[in-house]
């Protein structure tokens, strides 16, 4: 066979090593394509009889179809005190975020002169009964010499005026001494609720007048819920009267009383509806948003067992047994979760397929028959 010579021939060669280095990359290139195609039928495709895992057949069932809306979190009990003496702070014991009882002195005003009203208020009490006690025995006195009529009838009726002014008198001095009473207990500012100060409005050493706010209060035990409701679903909360509130936890909480407002707003045509929740800590607070869920009648829903869905990643899924008895991972798109545990699948599956129940076992099962 003749040798090519000069660049002819170099050429010559350099063709050919072009096209066997082209014919070993396709090859490659099959090699690989067949290798990942049998990974991924080994990974998605298990013989069924093999492993009796156990499956159901899905099929519609009715469930309570519901609506979910955004809601608030607010307190019930939320206030804000205020003095209501003219006095100067001496003391503030509690701060924002402090917890406070029921009782609990949270401002302390300079009481002074309202110990001293106080302390006048008793004097005279006791010398207003003093002042009745004498006018009792006088009147005393005198009715018995007037029914021996030895006393004219003018006497009977001064002494009676004056025991009569006495008794005045002393009821005077005994609501005097309330007010005082009152006033003094006003020097000292109790907390209405138990709760947590979030608010401080004023500082020791100011004076305050009648009115003028001291601190804010709210109580975390107490609390509701405010959500709008458009008008096209309000008449199934009218007619059921049943609301979940989904908490941050994943728990759900009934409310327990329901109160809805009887006109809708102008601008949105919603009606603002209130979930009195069950006294207690649960893990919201105040200003917080959550979901709020009502059931407005009946739908039919796929239903799988919380069990049988896989989530990798990205992915979520379920095994699917084929008609061959294969195992086959299914990407699904999940609906919400019942109380019941299971969740309703709302794509990815047909009515009458049959799913592992299990999908953590069916997935070791797939990684083992990989090995």
């Amino acid at each position: 066979m003749p040798v090519p010579q000069g660049d002819e021939g170099f050429k010559t060669v350099s063709n050919r090593n072009v096209a066997f280095h082209n014919i070993r990359f396709t090859r490659i290139n099959g090699w690989l394509v067949a290798l990942l195609a049998a990974m991924l039928t080994a990974l998605l495709a298990v013989p069924a009889a093999a492993q009796g895992l156990e499956s159901l057949e899905v099929v519609y069932e009715n469930v309570p179809r519901e609506r979910s809306f955004d809601g608030f979190v607010e307190a019930v009990r939320q206030s804000t005190v205020s003095a209501q003496v003219s006095a100067r702070i001496e003391e503030l014991p509690f701060d924002v975020d402090d917890y406070v009882e029921r009782g609990d002195v949270i401002v302390r005003f300079r009481d002074q002169q309202a110990s001293a009203d106080l302390k006048q208020s008793e004097a005279a009490l006791v010398e207003a009964k003093a002042r009745l006690e004498e006018a009792q025995a006088s009147h005393e006195r005198i009715e018995r010499l007037f029914a021996q009529e030895r006393i004219s009838r003018a006497d009977m009726d001064r002494v009676t005026a004056d025991l009569q002014s006495a008794r005045a008198r002393v009821e005077a001095a005994e609501g005097a001494l309330l007010g005082a009473k009152e006033q003094y207990e006003n020097t000292l500012v109790r907390a209405p609720f138990a709760g947590i100060v979030v608010e401080r409005h004023a500082e020791i050493g100011e004076m305050a007048t009648v009115g003028t706010p001291l601190m804010t209060g709210l109580s975390l035990e107490h609390l509701r819920v405010v959500v709008d409701v458009p008008q096209h679903d309000i008449s199934a909360l009218r007619r059921d009267g049943e609301a979940l509130v989904d908490l941050p936890s994943g728990d759900s909480l009934s409310a327990q009383k329901i109160r809805i407002f009887p006109y809708a707003d102008v601008g949105t045509h919603t009606f603002r509806v209130r979930l009195r929740l069950a006294e207690g800590q649960h893990g919201i607070y105040p200003g917080m948003w959550v979901k709020v869920r009502f059931v407005t009648g009946e739908e039919e829903a796929l239903l799988v067992p919380a069990t049988a869905v896989v989530r990798r990643s990205e992915l979520t899924g379920v095994y699917v047994v084929n008609a061959e008895g294969n195992y086959r991972l299914r990407q699904v798109r999940l609906g919400r979760q019942l109380d019941d545990g299971r969740i309703s699948i709302l794509s990815g599956l047909e009515p009458g397929e049959t799913v592992v129940t299990d999908g953590d076992a069916a997935r070791r099962v797939v990684l083992g028959n990989r090995g």
